[in-house]
């Protein structure tokens, strides 16, 4: 490949620059806006190629942290892309190793510095028993795509507004569409409210609800209204109430629905599940509950691949003991003989397995099935859910 050795060199030292502000005090793709804005001496492709350096390096998690952080980029390169001017610039001896496939790459990068993929993911040994430890972790190499949810009822207007803007995509499912990420799918005003940008495997995460007319459900930890959406799409004849922490988080979802042109009325409460909510909730009674609890988002990090060097075991123990607190506080208000799914975009097994058998076995609820949703073989998030009944 040709490549401007100078400009290499000067688009590192604004990766360096960068990194170096950067304290994982808020998500990098906030920081890294602020950051541009300080720095508009930088063009549209140096930014593009900055943003692409720093998440490559973030996707090596804890390896190589010993190393200095221009050998970090190269191996970070030479893993999550095809073609790198890094690598000829500072590894040209691996230029020739024609390796295509990830495999092969992770092997020729192991047999120079020894094993490393252990030190990718963090708690790599409290993955749920469901995961394929080696290829979960190599997946966060891989940029995941962009999927989007369509409409029920707009599919054909939602693709035809696609092609003409000549965007590719592929069709993932009925409802579902897969494109690579970077796509300014809001400049489309002629589609919006017409689609939601969901991950294929938060597509599938109520597979296990049936629900029938005019039953009431709650969506209990319901943030910005992605399942509670997915909900109305599959049965619009329920009624629903939205519930969550804090009342930002519940205008975000008003928006949300307002732009998705939810017509039917529904039902809002600020909860704070944490703790008992008697006093809030009264006679509350409800024919289906879903909590899509607060998590580590492990199953996302692919996403975000700057956690991935930071996460420790205290914040998972946190997020479990938080889960089994959101249950049970949430279970008295569900009818006897009804539902409850139980879902986490977590990989873990403390967010998954381990409450689930918490639910059946402290709070007595019948497990009637339990699913894994694996993306990472899809350049999806993983996820998990479980259906539980009250006896």
């Amino acid at each position: 490949m040709e490549y401007n050795s100078k400009r290499v060199h000067q688009q590192v030292r604004n990766f360096e620059r960068t990194l170096d502000g950067y304290h994982f005090q808020e998500p990098f793709s906030r920081y890294l806006t602020q950051f541009y804005k300080n720095n508009k001496q930088m063009g549209s492709s140096d930014r593009r190629m900055n943003s692409r350096y720093c998440y490559n390096v973030f996707r090596l998690g804890r390896a190589f942290e010993d190393l200095p952080l221009t050998e970090r980029l190269a191996i970070a390169e030479y893993l999550c892309e095809k073609e790198s001017a890094v690598v000829h610039e500072f590894k040209p001896d691996w230029v020739n190793k024609g390796f295509t496939d990830l495999q092969d790459k992770i092997d020729f990068i192991s047999s120079l510095y020894g094993e490393f993929l252990s030190k990718v993911f963090p708690l790599s040994d409290h993955l749920s028993p469901s995961i394929g430890k080696d290829e979960f972790i190599s997946s966060h190499f891989i940029q995941p795509d962009l999927f989007i949810r369509l409409k029920r009822g707009s599919e054909t207007i939602v693709k035809q507004g696609l092609e003409d803007q000549a965007i590719s995509f592929l069709e993932a499912g009925p409802q579902t569409l897969v494109m690579s990420n970077g796509i300014n799918l809001q400049a489309l005003k002629k589609i919006q409210g017409l689609y939601e940008v969901q991950d294929y495997s938060s597509q599938q995460s109520l597979n296990a609800v049936q629900a029938k007319a005019n039953e009431t459900w709650w969506d209990a930890c319901a943030a910005s209204g992605g399942k509670s959406l997915l909900l109305l799409d599959k049965f619009p004849h329920i009624n629903l109430m939205v519930s969550d922490v804090r009342s930002s988080i519940l205008r975000n979802l008003d928006e949300r629905f307002d732009l998705a042109g939810i017509k039917k009325p529904y039902r809002k409460k600020i909860l704070d599940l944490n703790n008992p909510v008697d006093h809030i909730m009264a006679n509350e009674r409800f024919d289906g509950l879903i909590i899509d609890a607060p998590c580590s988002g492990s199953g996302t990090w692919g996403r975000t691949p700057e956690i991935l060097s930071k996460f420790r075991g205290d914040e998972l123990q946190r997020f479990s003991t938080l889960q089994k607190r959101i249950v049970k506080h949430a279970i008295p208000y569900l009818k006897t003989g009804k539902s409850l799914i139980y879902i986490t975009c977590s990989v873990y097994k403390e967010e998954n397995e381990e409450v689930v058998s918490f639910i059946e076995n402290e709070l007595n609820l019948k497990l009637e099935s339990m699913t894994p949703i694996l993306g990472y073989d899809r350049k999806a998030d993983s996820m998990f859910t479980a259906k539980f009944i009250k006896p």
